[in-house]
This record gives C-alpha cells, sequence and structure tokens, in this order.
C-alpha cells in the first residue's frame, strides 16, 4: 500500500499548498490513503468545519487534530458528524469523537489511524499514551484486521516521540511526529518493521517563526513582553510529510520517504 502523512497544516499558506499538491500527489504517486494533520489550519490555532472539509476534498482520506483539536468551538460538534476527522485517544474523557478508527482504502484494504498526545513539555497533564494505545493496537493487529496501522505521535520531545516509535515497533506500519512544525532527518524502518520519523514538519510557509510570521515571536524572544497576537505566516508553503510503502500481507513497511514540495525547503520526492 502507498500511504502519504503530511504535518500540521498551518493557516491559510498551507491550506493552499495541499490544495494545489494534494490533488496531484494521489493520482502521479498513486496514493492508497492520505493522512492530514490539521490541528492548525483555521489561522493557526485548531480547525474549523469547513476548512477540515476543504482537507478531506483535496483529497484527505483522515485528518488527524492534537492539542489544539477543540480550539475552533464549532469542531465540538462538527467531529461527531464527520467520522474521517480523529482527536488524540488521550484527551479529555468527555471529549466528542473518537481517538481511533478503522478505514476503508483502495481495493477494500483497511487502514487504521489513531492518534496520541505526549505529556513532555505539554501544557497540559494528558493522559499516558502508552498505556492509551496499548489496547487499540491490541484489537487491531497490523497485517490482520487492519493492512496498515497509522500513529500520529503529537508532542514536543523528540525522546518521547522515539519511545512511542520502539513501543509500536512491530504493531503499527508508521508512527509519525507531529506538533514541532520542523521536519526531522530520522526517517527510518525500525527492526520490527515500523516505519519512523521523529516529525513530519508542518505544511506552512518556513520564512517564518514555526509557521507565525516572524515580528511578534521575534519581539517576545527579545524583550519578553507581547504587543500583538500570533499571525500565520502567509508565503509559499512547503508540503511536508512523510511517505510509506507497506506489504498488505504483513503490514511491515517496506519503504519511508520524507517529503517536501514546493516553498523554501530543499524538495523531497520519494
Amino acid at each position: 500500500m502507498k500511504i502519504l502523512f503530511l504535518g500540521d497544516v498551518m493557516g491559510r499558506a498551507g491550506r493552499a499548498a495541499v490544495q494545489t499538491h494534494l490533488p496531484r500527489l494521489r493520482e502521479d504517486w498513486k496514493l492508497d490513503f492520505v493522512v492530514v494533520n490539521g490541528e492548525n489550519a483555521s489561522n493557526g490555532m485548531g480547525l474549523t468545519g469547513d476548512h477540515a472539509k476543504l482537507l478531506l476534498e483535496a483529497g484527505a482520506d483522515c485528518v488527524t487534530l492534537g492539542d489544539h483539536a477543540f480550539d475552533q468551538r464549532d469542531m465540538l460538534q462538527f467531529i461527531e458528524r464527520e467520522p474521517r476527522v480523529i482527536r488524540p485517544l488521550n484527551f479529555a474523557k468527555g471529549a466528542p469523537g473518537r481517538g481511533y478508527r478503522l478505514f476503508d482504502a483502495r481495493g477494500g484494504r483497511k487502514v487504521l489511524v489513531t492518534q496520541v498526545l505526549g505529556q513532555v513539555f505539554m501544557k497540559r497533564p494528558f493522559d499516558d499514551p502508552f498505556s492509551a494505545i496499548e489496547p487499540v493496537l491490541k484489537s487491531h493487529p497490523r497485517g490482520g484486521l487492519a493492512q496498515a496501522v497509522i500513529v500520529d505521535m503529537h508532542c514536543e520531545a523528540t525522546s518521547e516521540k522515539m519511545a512511542m516509535g520502539h513501543f509500536c515497533d512491530g504493531r503499527a506500519s508508521l508512527v509519525v511526529g507531529t506538533h514541532t512544525h520542523i521536519p526531522t532527518a530520522d526517517a527510518q524502518v525500525l527492526p520490527g518493521g515500523t516505519g519512523y520519523l521523529s516529525d513530519a514538519g508542518m505544511c506552512g510557509d518556513y520564512d517564518s517563526v514555526i509557521g507565525m510570521e516572524k515580528t511578534e515571536p521575534m519581539r517576545r524572544f527579545l524583550t519578553g513582553m507581547p504587543k500583538a497576537r500570533f499571525t500565520p505566516a502567509t508565503g509559499e508553503a512547503t508540503l511536508s510529510g512523510v511517505y510509506l510503502e507497506t506489504d498488505d500481507r504483513s503490514g511491515v513497511a517496506q519503504k519511508v520517504r520524507m517529503i517536501r514540495i514546493g516553498g523554501r525547503l530543499e524538495q523531497a520526492e520519494p
């Protein structure tokens, strides 16, 4: 199976990049399944229902969220109506929506997508992601009920992301980090056949401070005092993520490649 995972979509620039590039990539790369992290797609904070529809219409089969899952209030209702949007598994117990789902892919195949939030350096003390994901992996064996298993690990610390990769090794097809907006260079297949990347980066303008227009973040670093709100940068965005090929019978990752399309960063394709 050929799978594409795109990192955090950042504001209008990120949405435009997904709309521009994803339909062509689905066709040119003959993609079977696409996951997009959309948690910063609406003005850099959360995701509205309308912007979720835009990402799905552009070619996403699933949209994951993150710690900003419900910053846009209409997502509280929208996620109950749209099962293709996944919120973190270990979010508040009373949160709407689901933290995992078994999706249909091309050719009658099944893909499990789940997301967990890390705890290290995060502002809220979310539930333990390791114990949260354990029953999901047990009930959806890779290569059995699901031909591929994708884990979105949304957190700050690379150490916690790497620990989750090893925890899921042999059970997931891909563990990919999101949240920091900076792509890492450690794409690999772990010993148990799980594809891994510490962070997929963002779909956003990299002439910025993690996707935000530079002036206000730099002022705060220099003076320690805020003057204005952060606003997403609006230059040409780079589509950043990871490309995965799996064996349908086993769900084992056979190929993992970092992806960068458009914008300022050095380009990278499968």
